[in-house]
């Protein structure tokens, strides 16, 4: 059983930064293929972004030049950077890990972007 837990969450003016963190339990960390979605009040949860164990990327055109997701492998942790925040990027953020076939997912993280 694989558990995620994500932090960083938070209030933010419009145009500021935000980085969120994923940690994961596991032994294979370096193999998981691991995102962020968010789900905003009355909307369906969305794909945000996401990078491979290899390091490839892919991105929400909407956030692609604002947010950078990253790894790091021997702290077991994701990361999402996010700059130039509008109030439309409020949501709740979730880690997520695909792994052999399986979903797994963080508890959520709470975003708030205010004008």
């Amino acid at each position: 059983q694989v558990q995620l837990l994500e932090s960083g969450g938070g209030l933010v003016q419009a145009g500021g930064s935000l980085r969120l963190s994923c940690t994961a339990s596991g032994r294979t960390f370096s193999n998981y293929h691991m995102g962020w979605f968010r789900q905003a009040p009355g909307k369906e949860r969305e794909f945000v972004a996401a990078i491979s164990w290899s390091g490839d990327t892919d991105y929400l055109v909407s956030v692609k030049d604002r947010f950078t997701v990253s790894r790091d492998n021997a702290r077991k942790t994701v990361y999402l950077q996010m700059n130039s925040l509008k109030p439309e990027d409020t949501a709740v953020y979730y880690c997520h890990a695909y792994i052999s076939g399986g979903d797994y997912w963080g508890q959520g993280t709470q975003v708030t972007v205010s004008l």
